[in-house]
C-alpha cells in the first residue's frame, strides 16, 4: 500500500524535513533497547494498555516479504510479542507478488497464520479468495483507539475488517550526498525544472548525478506517481487510480513528458539507462553514499526507510547524507506514502493476539526506535523515533488524519500495479530504456490495465 497525503498541508511540513536535515540532526545514536515486557506467557503489561492472551507453546507463523535490517527490526518486534504472551513466533521469507506466494503456500496445506500484505488490491484479492480471516474484537479496540479511520478503511472491505496497517512510509523524499552538492556547488531545488538544473550542475562537477533503482519496477511507479500527482492534481490522481480515465489520457503524456525530462538523459542516471535497470534499490542508496565526495551517484530517490540503508554506510544522516522534499512539477510537492498490513489468514487465537499486538502503540515503539520506519499509529510518541527527520515525517503523516489518498499502484490489481516483470512495473522498466516512446508506453499501460481492472 502507498498513499498520498494531502498535498498543501504535508509539503509544508516536508520542507521542513529539509531544513532539518540542513541543520544536522543527527541519527540517534542508534536504536534503544526496547522494553522487556512482563515476562513469558503473563498475557498483561498493565503500563501499556495491550492486553494479550497467554499463549505458551502456541506457534505462529508470519509471512512477509521484508529481509535484511527490515526483517532484523520486525523480529524485534516479534520478539517482544513472545515474551509477553509465551507464543513461539516463526519468520516465513515470501517473495513479491505476496499473493502468488501465500496462494502457493495456502494450496501446499501450509498457510502462515499471518501475513504482512503490502498493497491494498491484494488484501482485496486475499479477501475474494476467502483467504483473509476478519480481524477479532481485541484487534479492532486498538485499531479505534490508535488509529485514524482512514488507515482502518484501508484494511477493510465490504465494510469487515481485515488488515491491521503496521508500517507506513513516505516516498516523497530526495536522499543527498550532501559533500557532493558542496563540491558542485549544488543548493536543494524546489521545483522540477530546477532539479534537472541541478542534476546539470552536478554532472559538469564530475558526478553522476541521480542514482535510479530501475531493476525494481516499484521504484519507477513511485517516480510516475509522485510526477503525476504534483503536475496533474488530486482529481486526476484519483480518476486515473480507479481506470475512470485511461492511460492514454494527455495528462498522462504530460507526466511521462517529464520524467523523460531525466530518464532521456542518460549521462545524468548512474550507469546509464542499462545501469540502472541492473541496481536493485538497495545499492541505489548505498551507491549514493559510499566513495565520499565521488559516489556512483549524488542523489537516490525514495522514502523515509531509505535511511536503513543508509546505516549500511558510514555516512550519518543530517551531515553527510540530507534529504529535501521531492520537487514540485505543478504548484506543490506531492507526498505519497505506503504501507504494509497484517492479515490473518487462520482463524487461531495466536493469529488474532498477533494482530492485537501490532495495532498497538507497544509495538510500533520498537521499530520506531530502531529507525527505518513510520508508524500510522497516532499513539505512538514521537519522541521514539531516532532523529528529527523521521520524527518529522511521522509527525506529517499523523497530522493529515484522513486526509489522504492511496498510492495508485497498490489500488490497481496486483498483475498490473504490483507483480515484478508485468504491467506497469515492466512498461516503466521498458519506458526508463526508450523515454522517447512515449506514446508507446501509454498503448501498453492502457491496454495492460484494461485487462487487469476488468479481470
Amino acid at each position: 500500500m502507498r498513499t498520498t497525503l494531502s498535498i498543501r498541508r504535508a509539503a509544508l511540513v516536508f520542507t521542513a524535513v529539509g531544513a532539518l536535515a540542513l541543520t544536522g540532526c543527527g541519527d540517534g545514536g542508534g536504536s534503544k533497547k526496547p522494553g522487556d515486557g512482563s515476562g513469558k506467557g503473563t498475557g498483561t503489561d498493565s503500563a501499556s494498555g495491550v492486553t494479550l492472551p497467554k499463549l505458551d507453546g502456541e506457534k505462529v507463523s508470519v509471512a512477509a516479504v521484508w529481509t535484511g535490517p527490515e526483517q532484523a527490526n520486525f523480529t524485534k518486534v516479534l520478539g517482544e510479542f513472545e515474551k509477553r504472551t509465551g507464543a513461539k513466533v516463526t519468520f516465513v521469507p515470501a517473495q513479491d507478488p505476496i499473493v502468488n506466494f501465500l496462494g502457493t503456500k495456502i494450496a501446499g496445506g501450509e498457510p502462515p497464520d499471518v501475513a504482512m500484505i503490502p498493497q491494498v488490491g491484494a488484501i482485496q484479492q486475499a479477501v475474494a479468495k476467502k483467504w483473509a480471516k476478519p480481524v477479532g474484537d481485541a484487534a479492532k479496540a486498538q485499531l479505534t483507539k490508535n488509529y485514524a479511520k482512514v488507515w482502518q478503511d484501508l484494511g477493510a472491505v465490504d465494510g469487515t475488517q481485515y488488515g491491521v496497517y503496521f508500517k507506513a512510509a513516505n516516498k516523497s523524499l530526495i536522499w543527498y550526498n550532501a559533500a557532493a552538492f558542496d563540491n558542485a556547488g549544488a543548493a536543494e531545488p524546489k521545483t522540477w525544472k530546477d532539479f534537472i538544473s541541478t542534476a546539470e550542475t552536478i554532472s559538469a562537477s564530475g558526478v553522476t548525478p541521480v542514482s535510479v533503482a530501475g531493476a525494481d519496477g516499484w521504484t519507477l511507479t513511485d517516480w510516475f506517481e509522485n510526477v503525476y500527482l504534483s503536475q496533474a492534481g488530486p482529481e486526476k490522481y484519483d480518476q486515473l487510480a480507479k481506470h475512470e480515465i485511461p492511460w492514454t489520457d494527455p495528462s498522462v503524456k504530460d507526466a511521462l513528458t517529464t520524467l523523460a525530462e531525466l530518464f532521456g538523459k542518460p549521462e545524468l542516471i548512474a550507469g546509464g539507462a542499462d545501469g540502472a535497470l541492473q541496481t536493485e534499490f538497495p545499492t541505489s542508496v548505498t551507491q549514493t553514499f559510499t566513495g565520499g565526495d565521488q559516489p556512483k551517484g549524488a542523489m537516490v530517490f525514495e522514502g523515509d526507510f531509505v535511511s536503513i540503508n543508509i546505516a549500511q554506510t558510514k555516512a550519518k544522516i543530517g551531515t553527510d547524507a540530507k534529504v529535501f522534499p521531492f520537487p514540485a512539477v505543478g504548484a506543490d510537492s506531492p507526498v505519497v506514502t505506503g504501507g504494509d498490513a497484517a492479515v490473518a489468514l487462520k482463524d487461531s487465537k495466536g493469529a488474532q493476539a498477533l494482530l492485537t499486538w501490532l495495532a498497538s502503540a507497544d509495538a510500533a515503539k520498537i521499530w520506531a526506535e530502531a529507525g527505518g520506519f513510520i508508524s500510522p499509529n497516532k499513539n505512538l510518541d514521537t519522541a521514539a523515533y531516532p532523529n528529527d527527520v523521521q520524527r518529522t515525517m511521522a509527525e506529517a503523516l499523523i497530522a493529515a488524519g484522513d486526509d489522504v489518498r492511496f498510492d495508485m499502484s497498490d489500488q490497481a490489481p496486483q498483475s498490473f500495479g504490483g507483480t515484478p516483470g508485468k504491467g506497469e512495473w515492466k512498461i516503466l522498466q521498458d519506458f526508463l530504456k526508450n523515454p522517447k516512446d512515449i506514446a508507446g508506453a501509454q498503448r501498453k499501460l492502457e491496454s495492460e490495465a484494461a485487462k487487469a481492472y476488468k479481470g
